[in-house]
């Protein structure tokens, strides 16, 4: 492999199988287990959008990680606190 900056390490096709599969599993699993799960609708619908509600901020939480990461490859952005007046 290459450490060269400016080089994208690309992801094999199996990889990303692995990972699209993993991800349907999963979801089917958890919609299988609330819809099997003993107990009133209100409870089973506040589970799924639970389950929903982590799945699109571990989207959301794994762009940012990838966008810092891309960010530090192309050199120091500006300083940044999460807390800072403007």
């Amino acid at each position: 492999m290459s450490d060269t900056p400016g080089s994208k390490q690309q992801n094999t096709a199996a990889f990303y199988g692995q990972a699209v599969a993993s991800f349907v599993v999963a979801m089917a699993a958890s919609a299988i287990g609330i819809y099997q799960l003993s107990a009133d609708a209100w409870v089973r619908g506040f589970l799924a959008i639970a389950v929903l509600y982590l799945v699109t901020s571990s989207f959301t939480l794994a762009k940012v990680i990838r966008d810092r990461q891309e960010g530090a490859a192309q050199g120091p952005a500006p300083s940044y606190t999460p807390f800072e007046k403007h």
